[in-house]
């Protein structure tokens, strides 16, 4: 009898183990690669908030912020600091995905970290001003396909950045060198559609989420969305580039990382969590507040996605020279 009672007890503990690693860590913190306010802030107060609303974490997750080489710093950081520490998570994003293909993030690659998942995401768009001569992707190929020194491309972002790329695959897609580019780097969506009204740009290339308000109230023409399938909301009517015959999406994905030194238990027990708050209305409410369209890859599956994004920006990051 006492060995039963014995047995019972030892299989109570287990379970009450095996259940606790479904839960988050009780100390939390997400990490920022910037200054508050940008993308990674963004992304980080989309963990931090929802958690604690959908009562899978007890204490607020503290945001800390580390600029410095657009979340280089902080992954460099992570890795030699902070690897196999299970309380943090830290933001990332396509650019992320981009700045590593780059090596723009020192010695460490993308093996370097445990990827965990993606909980939102926002589309690429390539626009025009609104009396543009041009209303479909199509015109617009054709035209600079014709004469690619009549279009100077303007974006957020330097040579090499994801607005540059997705010039660039718009000058692939008229067969025409990348390398040969007009481009202009702007400071951000504003200054693009300054740019595009005074006709410094024939072509904006943008996200989403910051040109529909602008596109809805008749500032710029969106011409194609660079997403799988069409959006809704707002630019519901608005066709995807696939839909006008081009192959090409850009998915600007809102994800995080642990340390590459984190537990297989710990690291699934993130994974659990992240699974249950997708799930939740607290989260959903939380995403669209932030802007961003639903989009969610967690654990092994979000880890693929980084490495293709990896191997495609390496493989574009090649054709333009950089």
């Amino acid at each position: 009898m006492k060995k039963l009672v014995l047995q019972a007890a030892v299989f109570g503990v287990a379970g009450v183990l095996a259940g606790a690693a479904l839960a988050a860590p009780e100390k939390t913190e997400c990490l920022a690669g910037a200054k508050p306010g940008g993308g990674f802030d963004v992304t980080c107060r989309l963990a931090a908030n929802s958690l604690l609303a959908a009562k899978l974490i007890d204490k607020p997750m503290p945001v800390t912020y580390m600029e410095g080489g657009v979340g280089a710093v902080a992954y460099n950081h992570v890795v030699g600091k902070r690897s196999s520490d299970p309380t943090l998570i830290t933001a990332a994003s396509t650019g992320s995905a981009l700045l590593l293909a780059q090596g723009k993030f020192g010695q460490y690659d993308e093996n370097a970290v445990r990827w965990l998942g993606a909980l939102g995401a926002d589309y690429g768009v390539i626009v025009v001003a609104p009396d543009s001569p041009y209303k479909t992707m199509k015109d617009l190929v054709e035209a600079y396909k014709k004469a690619p020194n009549d279009f100077a491309i303007g974006g957020g972002g330097a040579v090499g950045s994801q607005d540059w790329m997705k010039a660039a695959i718009i000058a692939k897609s008229a067969g025409q060198d990348p390398k040969k580019i007009r481009y202009v780097a702007l400071e951000g969506g504003g200054a693009v559609l300054t740019a595009l009204q005074g006709g410094h740009i024939k072509i904006g290339a943008g996200e989403a989420s910051e040109m529909a308000k602008h596109h809805q109230a008749g500032k710029v023409r969106i011409l194609g969305v660079m997403a799988p399938e069409r959006l809704p909301g707002d630019l519901k009517d608005v066709p995807t580039a696939k839909e006008q015959g081009f192959d090409f999406d850009w998915v600007v994905w809102r994800g995080y990382y642990l340390g590459g030194k984190v537990s297989d238990a710990d690291y699934q027990s993130w994974v659990d969590t992240f699974q249950k708050l997708a799930k939740s209305p607290e989260f959903a409410k939380e995403r669209e507040e932030r802007g961003l369209y639903p989009y969610t890859v967690i654990g092994a599956d979000f880890e693929k996605v980084v490495r293709n994004d990896v191997k495609k920006f390496k493989t574009l990051a090649a054709e333009a020279g950089l």
